[in-house]
């Protein structure tokens, strides 16, 4: 994570040398200057010392403020750098990851878990080296100045590593919740204010506050066993200070006294003992965070370490698909041994339009979702144009293939990103052809900025069959070799529909093309049907021939829909 950044690493490591000798040196300075200079009187002396600790106070604030910003500036450009790579990695996982993941346990490691990631620098390793040389300089120069009064003040020391060694355990046991109930705290958010149409309709606002009110309890009691820990030690640490500061007073007082400690000596290791227990007092604290960006670069490296993502190593790149796509023997399950799709075979020539008919959870989405390689099959093989699509690179595989769902998803931003999804390729001259191509010109003009209208998250301001259109023409305007439409259009109201059917009848002549859909009337003029039941193919034909098989299935289930509803 460093390695890019090695020469302000390195800067830090030096100025951290540096200062803790620095440090020491204003206390050693103060005692040179009362015991040579106040008690000569030597005014002329004393004038020049101060002016020599002014001067090093100036010096040690200025290398200070490097360091500190060097420290923080190093953690901030880590964080971006781990933000970016885990995002990045996230949007090349499978998709199983999704289906498995809560999105709030991918928000927390992409934010939370990379923020305290942020602290090894800020406030970890580097912050602690420089402590830790601070004291070991400070206690050098004690000895060196007086060993019996040294060890006055460091006699009261075991109970200080013994209360620190209490404290970095007990937060750490708190800080380990915390991060477990922000990664719950976000799922339940993130699910919970996506879902809000539905918690509304059936009145469960009160059931999920409720459960709100559970976890965000949980959270801040273990946030509040973290305050109690430092409520109880930081006093601890400044009476253990204050006692060492009694004995190092009733000690050297009696030496001074007896002229074997110097006055100059007993006011600088009042001196020493504020800088030996105020680096003291944090480095546990220092020490927990340490722990705890460690923990959080534990769950972030797991993530970057999962490799559940579609391995891309195809190389074919062509410039145009012909569009021939075969299905041979395909088997597929989402879970182990519970298979969805069973030895599926079937091909479509280039150009034909083929339909998937089926029951729910026959696998029609699934062939879509495999055709597009967002899940690896479990056997046979898929083929477009006579390789198998592993063969192909998979970011020019799925520029090929477009997919209009039917749960449609728009992000924040404009009707025009929404269509092009930033791609720079795609002028906006472009758009407004493919719009033009299937009717909903129309309706984007009508909203207030046209084609730069500000789409709320999730399209909320506009109608489903507003939001299916730009779907549409978002499909259209990469100008596709293979177009899926996955229950395109059953969310759009009959004259919205006809003008897609218009807009698809268009496109289908010179374009492979795989309609899902439950309503019939859609499919009838489809090359080719396929009709599934269980994830098996039980038919395979035109509209005509299928109708023509006595007990066949499609024509079951096209009784169901025209000939029992005209009667």
């Amino acid at each position: 994570m460093v390695k890019p950044y090695k020469g302000t690493f390195t800067l830090t490591v030096v100025l951290t040398v540096i200062l803790a000798p620095l440090a020491v040196l204003r206390p050693n300075l103060t005692e040179r200057m009362v015991d040579e200079y106040i008690v000569m009187k030597d005014v002329p002396g004393m004038t020049m010392m101060a002016g020599l600790l002014f001067a090093t106070l100036l010096i040690e604030v200025i290398l200070r403020y490097f360091f500190l910003y060097n420290a923080d500036w190093l953690g901030q450009a880590v964080l971006r750098d781990m933000r970016t790579k885990v995002f990045r990695h996230i949007t090349n996982l499978n998709l199983s990851y999704f289906d498995r993941t809560p999105i709030g346990q991918s928000t927390t490691r992409t934010i939370n878990d990379i923020e305290s990631i942020n602290t090894v620098f800020s406030e970890g390793s580097v912050t602690i080296l420089s402590d830790l040389m601070s004291i070991t300089a400070v206690l050098v120069i004690m000895f060196a100045t007086s060993w019996q009064l040294t060890l006055v003040v460091l006699s009261v020391f075991p109970l200080l590593i013994w209360g620190s060694y209490q404290f970095k355990e007990s937060v750490r046991k708190s800080y380990e919740k915390v991060r477990n109930h922000i990664a719950t705290m976000n799922s339940f958010l993130q699910e919970r204010i996506s879902g809000m149409r539905i918690v509304q309709i059936f009145n469960a606002e009160q059931r999920e506050s409720e459960k709100f009110k559970k976890i965000n309890h949980d959270y801040t009691g273990a946030n509040l066993r973290s305050i109690l820990a430092y409520a109880i030690f930081f006093p601890v640490v400044d009476i253990i200070s204050a006692l060492s500061l009694g004995l190092m007073v009733w000690y050297g007082a009696r030496g001074v006294l007896s002229a074997d400690i110097t006055l100059g000596t007993l006011i600088a290791f009042q001196m020493y003992i504020n800088m030996l227990y105020r680096p003291i007092r944090m480095l546990a604290d220092k020490f927990n965070n340490l722990q705890m960006g460690m923990i959080a670069a534990e769950r972030v490296f797991g993530l970057l370490e999962n490799d559940n993502f579609i391995k891309n190593t195809g190389t074919l790149k062509p410039v145009k698909m012909e569009g021939a796509v075969a299905f041979d023997n395909v088997e597929f399950s989402y879970i182990p041994d519970t298979p969805i799709l069973k030895k599926v075979s079937f091909a479509i020539q280039p150009g034909q339009t083929l339909a998937i008919v089926g029951s729910t959870g026959s696998g029609k989405s699934t062939i879509i979702n495999l055709l597009s390689r967002f899940y690896e099959i479990d056997g046979g093989s898929i083929r477009i144009d006579g390789h198998d699509i592993k063969e192909y690179d998979l970011f020019a595989l799925r520029r090929h293939v477009a997919v209009v769902l039917q749960d449609v998803f728009l992000f924040s931003g404009t009707v025009l990103e929404n269509i092009t999804l930033r791609d720079t390729n795609i002028t906006e001259e472009q758009a407004i052809a493919a719009a033009k191509m299937i009717g909903a010109h129309e309706f984007i003009t009508k909203l207030p900025g046209g084609y730069h209208y500000q789409v709320m998250e999730r399209g909320a301001t506009l109608s489903m069959g507003q939001r299916q259109l730009i779907s549409f023409v978002r499909a259209l305007v990469f100008n596709p070799d293979i177009l899926v439409l996955d229950e395109a259009t059953s969310s759009i109201d009959p004259e919205s529909e006809a003008i897609i059917q218009y807009a698809i009848e268009k496109l289908i002549d010179r374009r492979t093309s795989i309609i899902i859909a439950h309503r019939l009337s859609t499919i009838r003029h489809a090359h080719n049907i396929l009709v599934l039941d269980k994830g098996e193919v039980l038919e395979f034909g035109n509209h005509e021939a299928l109708l023509n098989n006595e007990g066949g299935k499609y024509r079951e289930l096209y009784e169901r829909q025209f000939v029992t509803t005209e009667v």
